[in-house]
């Protein structure tokens, strides 16, 4: 039986991540891989679900330009745009792939990483079979390393037939664009579909949302400009709706809604996309006989250890914050763990996020809503883009900068939220600070490169520390500073 110093179960971010950082302590480490090397974080994923994004936005804002010269666009054709989404995702996997055959064949490197494809199941603490066809092999590892990624969450009552009634794993394998479409679940994933295919201007889209607003977990301001843009391209939201039944009728999809005043509708569209979140993958991956322990989340883990002191978990099959970066973060982490000593703990507190709606919104930190939850006291400014020149050169100022906050004189950072235009690459600066436990000086003086929406973060700086060019208050929702005070539950300018 041959012998590695760790195993890793599945080829994901977190997953390819974690090899990579073994190879780094030169350990001789063992890939395991059961379907695409890259998992869910390029195919029917991250990569692939953000080209689709990419491509509506260049086709919503080539309609909008030629709007401006009384000219009218082609049609988008499915099959061109759909090829170009499975290029970027075949090119992704071949450099993954590529990367993988110049280390076996590396003088440096070649020692330390096997990859193999298979199904893998943990026998024992440090035993994992893996089945290939009609083959089993048994391998010994002194750690192992779980990384299943999860899946598309399944509603028993919904007759899903991944043609008809798709989830995201198979949305994107559709012969053309729906003229309409329901999407069940309003938050981040729903929306971002419900983006794209607005974007591509050929398909009613309908968007059930149980409660009053879509992304339930997002401050008020940020909803309000998304369900305002969705709406103007024609995003019909279905606002305190309870989805009673869905059927297949006659090759359409058939669905009855239940709305909260009591009344119930009948609705009829081409296609249904179900997005209420993931599942970790966990079903057969280790047998009775490993004590590994599950919540309803995913595997319980500490810092990526699970109940099993050789066994770790990272990735979506765990209970923390699934996504990409946090994946990699987890994977990294989990080897600097076993092998060395980590240079920091891991934390979440400053992971930066993207929503890929229209506009984009990127995050970090706290919202408003979280740190009234947490019972914090905190100040708080808001600048429009509509005072950012790069905006206003690109001629797109829909959105805004809100910074939070400690209400103390540290003004330590809480967090971020970015709404607009080049939001991701505003945020990272501010990430570091809260992970540094800082205040917001620095930013204050940083001389930030003319025109650049980053100018817009040190403008909310300097309102915050009182010596702003535009002054909090004079200009009509332009530059807005308050307070949040948690035991009066009020806010207050200042």
């Amino acid at each position: 039986m041959e012998k590695y110093d760790v195993v890793i179960i599945g080829a994901g971010p977190s997953g390819y991540a974690a090899a990579m950082r073994a190879v780094d302590f030169k350990k001789k480490t063992l890939l395991i891989e059961k379907n695409t090397l890259g998992g869910a974080g390029i195919t029917n994923g991250a990569l692939s679900s953000k080209t689709w994004w990419e491509l509506s936005r260049d086709m919503l804002a080539f309609r909008k330009n030629l709007a401006r010269y009384n000219m009218t666009a082609p049609a988008t054709i499915w099959k061109e745009i759909q090829l170009e989404v499975n290029q970027a995702v075949k090119e992704r996997i071949d450099l993954l792939q590529d990367h993988l055959n110049q280390l076996k064949h590396s003088s440096q490197y070649n020692t330390y990483l096997d990859y193999q494809t298979g199904t893998a199941e943990i026998i024992d603490e440090h035993t994992i079979r893996i089945s290939t066809e009609n083959i089993n092999t048994d391998v010994e590892a002194d750690y192992i390393i779980i990384a299943s990624g999860s899946r598309p969450r399944i509603l028993p009552n919904i007759p899903i037939d991944e043609k008809h009634i798709l989830t995201s794993d198979t949305i994107e394998n559709m012969d053309d664009f729906p003229k309409s479409m329901v999407i069940v679940g309003a938050g981040v994933i729903g929306c971002e579909y419900a983006t794209i295919f607005a974007g591509f201007g050929q398909t009613k889209v309908y968007l059930i949302d149980k409660g009053d607003t879509i992304l339930p977990f997002e401050d008020q301001d940020v909803v309000a400009v998304i369900e305002k843009t969705l709406e103007e391209q024609g995003v019909h939201i279905h606002r305190n709706s309870t989805l009673v039944n869905m059927e297949i009728k006659d090759g359409q999809v058939v669905y009855q809604l239940e709305f909260s005043d009591g009344h119930t509708e009948t609705f009829e569209v081409e296609k249904a996309l179900i997005s209420v979140g993931r599942v970790p993958n966990y079903e057969n991956i280790w047998s009775d006989a490993v004590p590994i322990k599950m919540n309803r989340r995913g595997i319980e883990d500490t810092d990526t250890n699970t109940s099993v002191k050789n066994i770790y978990a990272i990735g979506d099959i765990t209970a923390d914050i699934n996504l990409v970066n946090v994946g990699e973060l987890e994977g990294r982490y989990a080897i600097e763990k076993i092998f060395g000593k980590p240079c920091r703990q891991l934390v979440y507190e400053n992971i930066s996020t993207i929503m890929f709606l229209n506009p984009e919104v990127a995050g970090v930190g706290l919202n408003e809503k979280m740190a009234k939850e947490q019972g914090l006291n905190y100040k708080a400014v808001t600048v429009d883009y509509t005072t950012i020149p790069r905006a206003i050169a690109k001629r797109d100022t829909q959105g805004f900068i809100k910074l939070l906050v400690t209400d103390d004189d540290e003004m330590k950072v809480l967090g971020m939220r970015v709404v607009g235009e080049q939001a991701s690459s505003a945020i990272q600066a501010v990430a570091l600070l809260i992970s540094m436990d800082k205040g917001i000086e620095e930013l204050a003086e940083c001389v930030h490169p003319h025109p650049s929406i980053t100018e817009g973060i040190q403008e909310s700086v300097r309102a915050l520390l009182g010596k702003s060019i535009l002054k909090s208050g004079l200009l009509k929702n332009k530059v807005n500073c308050y307070c949040y005070n948690c035991e009066k539950e009020e806010l207050r300018a200042f």
